[in-house]
């Protein structure tokens, strides 16, 4: 019985290993995306846009301004003036990867 114990603890931390380490991001996936579903709206590029007065804030600024957690759980969850994007945890991760890539 109480071999039990130490086998649950080592599945745990196994699991608890595998949810801290995500796969990685791939950028080049992170680009496309913000491209085809956010150029419409922000400024996706590392420059700044001085021909826009108004509107979303651009990559960069998004990029130093929030952490990845919170850039994963906003897009995680459907928000604001912003479209219903859908996208799988991949997507998020290669979105916020190559939002990363911008600080």
């Amino acid at each position: 019985m109480h071999y039990r114990l130490p086998d649950f603890m080592l599945v745990s931390l196994m699991l608890a290993a595998v949810v801290a380490y995500p796969t990685r991001a791939d950028v080049t996936k992170g680009h496309q995306l913000a491209e085809v579903w956010c150029a419409n709206c922000h400024v996706i590029g590392g420059s700044s846009a001085s021909s826009l007065q108004q509107g979303p804030p651009s990559f960069l600024t998004i990029a130093r301004a929030r952490t990845v957690d919170q850039l994963r759980a906003f897009l995680s969850h459907p928000h604001g003036a912003m479209p219903d994007l859908s996208l799988t945890r991949a997507e998020i991760d290669d979105l916020v990867g190559y939002i990363e890539t911008l600080r």
